[in-house]
């Protein structure tokens, strides 16, 4: 697949660049690219991402960063099954534990929420940092939805981390699963108060919580583009209405033309 000649692949994270040493270098770096590729694209089109994921994965499977970054374009294209085979390989060849939240996700979307759920009791949460027990608690109350077990979802989201008032990277995700478990269980009124503060959290605009926010409050957004075609639509309509149809006016100039030969010659006629 074809890369962007800016692309160098020195934009990659010095982590991962540093696990492509064990490659030659020229072949590095065309990994190096292929992988920046994948980051660039993930988000805005995830089927090119996962392209250059398959290319990155031919020219250096034993690499680490490299399943990872595959199970991810997996990911994204809901490809679960294989998501879930890359993300095992990545965690073999690294010993981390940093994937087991996605992993977890990944039995949810195969239709498997119950193991998502015995993931989320593993040692393995443990040793994840905040924010990956976090997100395992994401996973663990999806999967408690998945199950509709709604009540327990909203138990399994109740934390020091949901209750704290700090602003940290995962809290507006937080605050807006609550959110929407509270809505699921029919308590609109908690469920506002909820997506209130996860839009109050949310700096970067990673979820729709102002759209839920409209929505509760019966707020309907129209258009603008649509308004606008409508009113020049409109205002043709007014035009052809009012315009001078130029062909019916020639003939009707034609047509008293004719009247006024006639009456002339009816003159001459008279005067003879």
């Amino acid at each position: 697949m074809p890369i962007p000649p800016e692309v160098t692949g020195e934009e990659i994270d010095p982590d991962v660049r540093q696990e492509l040493m064990s490659l030659p270098k020229g072949l590095a770096d065309d990994v190096a690219r292929n992988l920046v590729m994948v980051a660039q694209l993930i988000d805005e089109d995830p089927e090119k991402a996962y392209g250059y994921s398959k290319v990155a994965l031919r020219l250096a499977s034993r690499v680490a960063a490299v399943r990872e970054a595959a199970g991810f374009a997996a990911y994204a294209n809901q490809k679960y099954s294989e998501a879930l085979a890359e993300f095992r390989a990545a965690r073999r060849m690294s010993g981390g534990v940093e994937l087991w939240p996605v992993m977890a996700d990944c039995e949810r979307g195969l239709g498997r929420p119950e193991r998502a759920l015995a993931m989320a009791g593993e040692p393995e949460v443990q040793k994840l940092d905040k924010a990956g027990q976090v997100e395992m608690r994401l996973v663990a109350a999806g999967a408690r939805r998945d199950m509709g077990q709604l009540e327990a979802a909203i138990v399994t989201l109740q934390s020091p981390e949901l209750a704290s008032h700090a602003n940290h990277p995962w809290t507006a995700r937080l605050r807006y699963a609550y959110a929407d478990a509270l809505l699921a269980a029919g308590r609109e009124q908690e469920a506002r108060e909820w997506f209130a503060k996860a839009l109050e959290a949310d700096k970067d605009g990673a979820t729709d919580a102002s759209d839920r926010l409209a929505e509760l409050d019966g707020v309907e957004f129209v258009d603008a583009f649509d308004e606008d075609e409508d009113e020049t639509e409109d205002a043709n309509d007014d035009r052809d209405g009012d315009e001078p149809n130029l062909r019916d006016d020639a003939d009707d100039l034609d047509d008293e033309d004719d009247e006024d030969d006639g009456e002339d010659e009816a003159e001459d006629d008279e005067r003879r």
